[in-house]
């Protein structure tokens, strides 16, 4: 007597069936096309027809439609209509309006594609918010969630299995119905879970008879069982176990409904991701904005009052917090400070370079020195209080006001041009950054300043600016600027500066400071 098997497992493939031939017309070009043919048959005596076939009795002219990728979706045609040929407008008088109509054809499905995409992008925009009411713990949520989905498909017990940061483990997060020690239970090795695994790849596994399928791996004692994939947008999670307490067979609905489960289940996972993500970003940028608030506050905004120079200064960061400062101030013998610094970094690293740099400064200027001393001590504070990580450009200078002396000392990338009545000077460092070798020997520059000349200081971000085109604007394009506007005031210098560096910078990369000095005429 021959007996009728039983399967006891069954593996659904969640991949799409095999596409069927398409229609003639496809439904992006439905609708009012039919409206238009009528129309144009109407005025021209021809009439304008739409289909995939190359090939149509008595087609005398044709054009292809794109669809939304650019691709030749189907073809226009023009047929001779019942009418006398003497009512029908020339073929080269219909010809040019029937491309500019398949042109249009090819241009809606396109706007079509472009709405769709804005439709899901703006969706996807929406910003996600706790509700007032929206109280309740995720394991409360969890386990409604499973129970339902138990209940739905005739199951007794669920459980929710989550991957760990290495892919390696699962381990029970959420369970219904089944006993509260397994939530202690050490995680399960992914390794040899077949179940699991083939769940993971994308295919729903359904275990008629667990008792006959040990191999599988069944996490809970249960006579049958379904496990389905917890997926998130981009990676896997975890598993999704429903356990029946007698053997049984699910129905391809009962399937769909459980991997619906899941895909809520991931959802929240998700969400919750996003709500504890978006609150720690929200407490970053308030910490961020304090922290650029706090260096703008740092750079002088009263000019000093000296008879004969202006001085103005501007810095723009790339981001919230930049590397980039200037600063300036009258010594106790009268003598003008100037100083504009660039510290190496990103972000938080360069914020705080600048202010040690900055604070450096303040402190050794307290004391006699001259521009090439103060960079040495502060290229030996830089070094004996750092990892040796820590590295900024400096320009420091000194002016007497009395008769326009300059002394003026660069380290690193400072860079500064010395604007004459006659000619221009480019003044470029020969050192390395500060906090890069602490027994770095800097050179002072001495310079006169006579009336109506201009000092222009500048940060490597300033002097690696673009144009429109993508060309570096060089420090000479910078000094011709400079010489065409003699007259201007320092502040009218550096409005023009700014407009220069500005134009190219779409994206800007890098810090940019300039610090401009004049002797008035």
């Amino acid at each position: 007597m021959t007996k009728k098997s039983v399967s006891s497992l069954s593996l659904l493939n969640d991949s799409l069936p095999a596409p069927t031939e398409s229609a003639p017309k496809s439904p992006a070009l439905a609708g009012t096309f039919e409206q238009l043919a009528a129309s144009f048959s109407l005025v021209s005596g021809w009439e304008l027809t739409i289909g995939r076939s190359a090939m149509e009795a008595g087609r005398v002219w044709s054009a292809p439609v794109d669809n939304a990728d650019g691709q030749p979706q189907s073809v226009l045609s023009l047929l001779p209509t019942d009418e006398p040929a003497t009512s029908r407008l020339p073929l080269e008088q219909v010809r040019p309006l029937a491309l500019a109509i398949a042109n249009l054809l090819s241009e809606k499905a396109r706007l079509q594609r472009a709405v769709l995409e804005r439709e899901a992008e703006l969706a996807a925009g929406v910003p996600v918010a706790v509700r007032p009411d929206d109280a309740e713990h995720l394991a409360v949520r969890l386990a409604a969630i499973l129970k339902g989905g138990a209940d739905a498909v005739g199951c007794q017990a669920a459980g929710l299995y989550l991957l760990d940061e290495t892919t390696s483990t699962l381990k029970l997060r959420a369970a219904h119905n089944l006993p509260l020690e397994r939530m202690l239970a050490p995680a399960r090795s992914l390794r040899g879970a077949m179940a699991d695994l083939e769940a993971l790849v994308g295919q729903a596994v359904v275990l008629e008879d667990t008792a006959i399928l040990p191999h599988w791996k069944c996490p809970e004692n249960f006579p049958a069982a379904i496990c389905v994939p917890i997926s998130g947008s981009s990676t896997p999670l975890g598993t999704l176990w429903l356990f029946a307490e007698t053997s049984r067979d699910f129905t391809s609905e009962q399937t769909n409904l459980v991997e619906i489960i899941a895909g809520r289940i991931a959802a929240d996972l998700e969400r919750e991701m996003l709500l504890t993500e978006g609150a720690r970003s929200k407490s970053r940028e308030k910490h961020l904005e304090s922290a650029a608030r706090w260096q703008a506050s740092r750079l002088p905004n009263v000019t000093p009052l000296l008879d004969d120079f202006e001085v103005a200064g501007w810095t723009l960061q790339a981001d919230d917090i930049g590397g980039d400062f200037y600063d300036w101030s009258v010594l106790a013998d009268g003598r003008l400070s100037i100083s504009l610094g660039d510290a190496q970094g990103k972000l938080i690293e360069a914020g705080l370079g600048a202010a040690a740099v900055q604070a450096a400064v303040k402190s050794h200027a307290a004391y006699e020195h001259t521009p090439s001393q103060l960079l040495s001590r502060v290229n030996e504070t830089l070094w004996t209080t750092s990892a040796g990580d820590q590295f900024s450009s400096l320009a420091y200078g000194l002016l007497n006001p009395a008769d326009g002396h300059l002394e003026l000392s660069l380290s690193g990338a400072a860079a500064a041009i010395h604007v004459r009545r006659s000619d221009r000077e480019v003044l470029k460092s020969t050192t390395l950054a500060l906090g890069t070798d602490p027994e770095t020997r800097f050179e002072t520059l001495s310079r006169r300043m006579h009336p109506g000349e201009f000092l222009i200081v500048l940060s490597e971000g300033a002097q690696s600016a673009v144009d429109e085109g993508g060309l570096r604007i060089s420090e000479l394009a910078l000094a011709s600027l400079v010489s065409n506007n003699l007259r201007d005031t320092a502040d009218g210098i550096l409005a023009k500066v700014r407009r220069l560096l500005d134009r190219g910078q779409a994206s800007q990369s890098e810090d940019m400071t300039v610090l401009v000095i004049k002797r008035r005429m």
